[in-house]
């Protein structure tokens, strides 16, 4: 099923009208892929006309399973915050694959960015950023027994692409995968909560932060928002936590080759307490 991303492609496409199929709604709009193709999604209408979202995620049945697999359906316990809930859920196998199809509301606005990285500036309205630090505040208080990342992933990322150990001193409920591409505007909305869990304090702050360092004028807004964690010792080591899986990504899939220089850059900053932020 993976000798070409074409033919990749065109088995997502299919499992996608599988699933409209099995939930009784019709697709009404283009098709999103997610990170590699692992994902694919497009909004849909239901028999009564109410738009929703509908997503299939395919894996290899050893990695189908775990809170990274049911992550979107288990965040259905925040209720208070700007994202989609999932309605529904329906999984097959196909092909030596699993598939896991999941119903959602539709989230209003559209995507800030069509990518995870920013290359231009972008306006926000000022209840836009102030939302943003509510919803992830509010995600910071939340218990919870998932595990995003633990102490031990977390040391032999740092080791493999920044040569350092990192003892994380505080732990928190993250988001786990804030960027630009996963955050809406027109209003405000947080999408993919594949991922949330327990990780280091200030996390998703200092993702996004890492996500802006192409525009400085944006990375400097980001930092405003969120300066009393980014500025601390837990957010410089939250930073160098999301710099490191950002430089695996760059260093194993190619992906924003762009940025690998002024993230490094910023990360080698981070040793010295005293260099400008």
């Amino acid at each position: 099923m993976e000798d070409s991303d074409e033919v990749f492609t065109a088995w997502q496409r299919a499992n996608l009208a599988n699933a409209a199929r099995r939930f009784g709604v019709l697709l009404a709009g283009p098709a999103v892929f997610g990170w590699r193709l692992r994902s694919i999604g497009a909004p849909v209408t239901t028999p009564d006309g109410t738009q929703r979202w509908l997503r299939v995620v395919s894996e290899y049945p050893d990695y189908a399973t775990g809170e990274g697999w049911t992550g979107n359906a288990d965040a259905n316990t925040f209720t208070a915050l700007a994202k989609p809930y999932v309605l529904d859920i329906d999984e097959w196998d196909d092909d030596g694959r699993r598939q896991r199809a999941e119903l959602a509301t539709r989230l209003p606005g559209t995507p800030v960015s069509g990518s995870e990285v920013v290359r231009d500036d972008v306006v926000l309205s000022e209840e836009w950023w102030v939302e943003l630090r509510r919803t992830l505040q509010a995600l910071r208080t939340a218990p919870t027994e998932r595990v995003h990342l633990d102490q031990d992933r977390l040391t032999n990322r740092t080791q493999a692409s920044l040569g350092v150990e990192l003892p994380v001193r505080r732990w928190e409920t993250v988001h786990g995968d804030v960027h630009w591409a996963n955050l809406h505007a027109g209003p405000f909305g947080l999408l993919d909560w594949e991922l949330w869990g327990r990780g280091p304090a200030g996390l998703d702050a200092a993702s996004l932060y890492c996500h802006s360092l192409l525009v400085p004028e944006l990375a400097r807004r980001v930092w405003e928002v969120f300066a009393d964690l980014l500025g601390s010792p837990d957010g410089r080591t939250a930073q160098l936590a999301a710099g490191a899986r950002m430089l695996r990504r760059i260093t194993i899939s190619g992906d924003y080759p762009d940025l690998e220089t002024p993230l490094r850059r910023h990360l080698a900053g981070l040793t010295d307490e005293n260099a400008p932020r």
